[in-house]
């Protein structure tokens, strides 16, 4: 149901449900990303791939989709959300469909690496933004969880899809129906991505929203807008930006091994099933995570979840063929918690700098603080396949996230709001 809204003295309809649905159906399709755990595992032996080979195409659409995000969200300031968001979903069908032709690892990394690892930086740009807009700052953690919940639900239907076509038509032509499914159902619902023609005025709460460690609660900012060099000369950013590294990088590294974990520490081959479980963790974290630190606070919310997860990752380092841990319904409860954990990242960075920085440079700005997520998924999901082809074991890689995890919470008690100089 419409709501009403008053924008430049007049009252108007808010299109905010609309727009924040439409942004989560964006994210279903470019969560395609989270399903490489099935198709890496699905690489047939005679194209001679090693495991380190498996991890250059996710790696590098990790990284360039992070880089993409900072002229992305530029661009989704300066021209509109549905511009980026119909470029994004080209450049995914395109990657997606280079990619089908070939046998290669150079071939999938150009092909999804860098063409659709592009888009789904293009369309994740557009999507948060417009969304956020319409609705007053209590609302903040909600609508940013609604929206990119559809991003981490994506596995729930793309990875047994997946699995299905590959077992029906085989790898390639699989990688060719979803890039073709993927460019109409993206660029249809960028048509719908709208931000409001002017901002809002909203009725001032008494509570600041995001709790009490909001800026809200301290001295305000002049009109809590920072321009992108100025949030770079804030202390704050670089602690946010670790946090966000830590985070995500642990999630992102479980997610791409998920299936090969499975395998080779409990003789499993039922991945699919948990990245699908994992998949519905991820969502429905971005949602509790978003409305929780509408209530807590954001860092309050952060530290419980980055000690979780350091907890989790660690247990995952503990499962192996014989013990309880290793058993399908445990694992399935491991996956879907860090999946949560690794969630309530992507709901809880973009209302943290909303939140420090204000919305007039959105956009651009969480494009830069998005960095962090390409960085620690880049970082950690190579590191997993570098230290399991040199030692056979991913138990550096669990350990070496768990302690970054460790020190992201102690960085949520230090952090505080920014000000202007």
């Amino acid at each position: 149901m419409d709501e009403l809204v008053t924008v430049d003295g007049q009252t108007v309809k808010s299109h905010g449900w609309r727009v924040a649905f439409a942004g989560m159906g964006i994210n279903l399709a470019l969560g395609i990303l989270y399903t490489w755990s099935v198709i890496s595992k699905g690489i047939p032996e005679g194209w001679n791939w090693s495991e380190a080979d498996k991890s250059w195409p996710y790696s590098v659409a990790c990284l360039v989709f992070c880089l993409i995000m900072v002229p992305a969200g530029r661009m989704q300031d300066r021209f509109g959300p549905r511009l980026v968001a119909t470029l994004g979903g080209i450049l995914v069908g395109v990657g997606m469909i280079m990619a089908s032709f070939t046998t290669t690892p150079v071939g999938f990394i150009i092909g999804f690496g860098i063409f659709a690892g592009a888009g789904i930086g293009f369309g994740y740009a557009s999507a948060t933004p417009p969304a956020v807009k319409w609705f007053p700052p209590a609302k903040t953690g909600l609508v940013a969880g609604i929206v990119v919940s559809g991003f981490g639900l994506a596995s729930v239907y793309a990875a047994p899809l997946a699995k299905y076509l590959t077992v029906t038509f085989g790898l390639q032509k699989m990688v060719l129906i979803l890039g073709i499914a993927f460019l109409i159902m993206v660029v249809g619902l960028a048509q719908l991505v709208v931000p409001p023609p002017a901002p809002i005025q909203f009725e001032k709460k008494k509570e600041p929203a995001g709790g009490a460690d909001a800026p809200a609660a301290s001295a305000p900012q002049k009109d809590g807008n920072f321009g992108s060099r100025e949030m770079l000369g804030t202390v704050q950013f670089y602690m946010i930006w670790f946090m966000y590294a830590c985070g995500a990088g642990a999630g992102l590294m479980v997610i791409a091994k998920l299936a090969a974990i499975a395998k080779i520490q409990a003789g499993i081959n039922l991945g699919f099933i948990l990245v699908a479980v994992l998949a519905v963790g991820n969502g429905g974290g971005r949602i509790i995570a978003g409305i929780a630190s509408d209530k807590i606070g954001r860092k309050t919310t952060m530290c419980i979840c980055f000690i979780s997860q350091a907890v989790l990752v660690w247990l995952l380092s503990r499962a192996n063929s014989g013990n309880i841990l290793a058993t399908v319904p445990v694992l399935a409860l491991l996956s879907a918690l860090i999946g949560a954990n690794y969630g309530a990242n992507l709901s809880l960075f973009p209302s943290i700098t909303k939140d420090y920085y204000g919305l007039k440079n959105f956009g651009m700005n969480y494009g830069l603080v998005f960095t962090a997520w390409g960085v620690g998924g880049f970082m950690l999901a190579l590191l997993a396949g570098k230290m399991y082809v040199k030692y056979q074991s991913f138990a550096i890689a669990y350990y070496g996230a768990s302690i970054l995890l460790i020190l992201a919470a102690v960085m949520t008690l230090l952090v505080k709001p920014p000000q202007h100089k």
